[in-house]
């Protein structure tokens, strides 16, 4: 079997790869180990599916704190205006929610999925599902793609997209990092990211705190020199093994990257409060107090916290929740003000690789084209996706990344093919 094209992968940037590459007008043929195609973007978003970001490009490449500047030059081909376009293109319409985050009209990501499917077959795309690949073999003229029944596949361009080894279960197991080594590529570190972390303090062990979500709060991670290094303000939730949510996952790359430099214990603080600073509230809180000697201390804290986070934090502070307030010295009150402001969480991990939402490292961007995502080494072959070194935060992010990338990968394929 002779293509133009090998794509390999049915992911988010495989699915764009094939397109782009047929809509080129190339013989193409997409490769998916797994029974379905888009896998990880029918999960994603909730089963929503968060396409792309409406926020500025240069927001977009902050939010992709891993390696974001490498997209610069793709994001002048293809970017996620581009994308919107592309969707409703095809008839998938798009909706703006916070953040900038675009979702499709139906909230329901098979529409996305079967649209982008749709395209595939109308351009004739060669689809094989179940469909292990073995090995890859890198000639002047000619790839050749041998699958797991030693079947071979020839084709003049070849796009790897199949993923980095966060959601395992989606088919992103790293089946690629051997066939980038091979063509003499070098696999960066590979790290979790967006990955609920772990902390073995009494309280957690405990699970005093377990199933409480705080809303709004700001988290900072600090090194072992107490310097600032990342700091989110979003939504947090405390579970049996330790913490996790929005901001703990935006958090979670900056930690582990600490842990493994370091080898120690990294903490995160907690602002419950973010809009006002330790000394406005010490003032406020000790005025009221000083007017409500017969109310107790949790009555007039009532609202500054849930009231079951309020309650861990008197009992952290060492201050009895029932203690009326003329009994309230100004040193107790700082304590509860200064822990409510930066209660510390020590990390001494996070879950593995596999349960992460994103993987950090893979093929390092100094070996690929910006503007073609091809490698720097073998004639047409191309990466794009999460196998390169790129990560961003949820929300869209790493999806916007994915796809530009695949756009570009695909579209260059083709054209060096003829």
């Amino acid at each position: 079997m002779n293509y133009d094209v090998a794509i390999i992968g049915g992911g988010p940037s495989g699915l764009m790869a094939a397109i782009g590459a047929a809509e080129q007008g190339a013989q193409t043929i997409l490769i998916e180990k797994g029974k379905k195609l888009g896998k990880k973007l029918a999960i994603s978003g909730g089963g929503r599916c968060n396409v792309t970001s409406r926020l500025p490009k240069e927001q977009i490449i902050e939010h992709i704190p891993g390696n974001g500047q490498f997209l610069y030059s793709a994001f002048s081909v293809f970017d996620n205006e581009d994308i919107i376009s592309f969707f409703e293109d095809l008839g998938v319409a798009l909706k703006e929610e916070d953040h900038g985050r675009m979702f499709p009209v139906s909230d329901s990501s098979k529409d996305v999925v079967q649209a982008l499917i749709s395209k595939l077959e109308q351009l004739n795309v060669k689809i094989m599902t179940q469909t292990s690949v073995k090995a890859l073999d890198y000639n002047s003229s000619l790839h050749t793609v041998i699958l797991d029944d030693n079947k071979k596949i020839s084709a003049k361009s070849i796009v790897i997209a199949v993923g980095g080894k966060a959601v395992p279960h989606t088919g992103s197991t790293g089946d690629g990092y051997p066939w980038a080594k091979k063509a003499g590529h070098t696999i960066t570190d590979l790290y979790p990211t967006e990955v609920p972390l772990l902390s073995n303090q009494m309280f957690i062990k405990e699970r005093i705190l377990q199933g409480l979500s705080l809303r709004d709060v700001r988290l900072t991670v600090k090194d072992k020199n107490n310097k600032p290094i990342i700091s989110h303000r979003m939504d947090m939730v405390f579970t049996h093994f330790g913490i996790s949510g929005p901001a703990v996952l935006r958090c979670s790359q900056f930690v582990v990257k600490l842990l493994n430099k370091d080898h120690q214990e990294v903490s995160i603080y907690i602002d419950t409060i973010p809009d006002q600073n330790q000394e406005q509230l010490y003032q406020q809180y000790r005025r009221l107090i000083e007017d409500s000697g017969k109310k107790s201390i949790k009555n007039i804290l009532k609202g500054l916290a849930p009231e079951r986070y309020l309650l861990f934090i008197l009992a952290q502070s060492k201050v009895d929740s029932e203690l009326k307030c003329a009994n309230v010295s100004q040193e107790q009150l700082r304590t509860i003000i200064k822990n409510l402001k930066e209660f510390e969480i020590v990390i001494h991990g996070s879950l593995p690789l596999e349960k992460a939402f994103v993987t950090g490292g893979g093929v390092s961007i100094k070996e690929v084209v910006p503007t073609t995502m091809a490698s720097k080494f073998i004639d047409r072959l191309f990466f794009c996706g999460e196998i390169l070194d790129i990560h961003g935060y949820t929300g869209g992010y790493n999806i916007t990344a994915a796809l530009v990338t695949g756009r570009l990968a695909g579209q260059n394929a083709a054209w060096q093919s003829f």
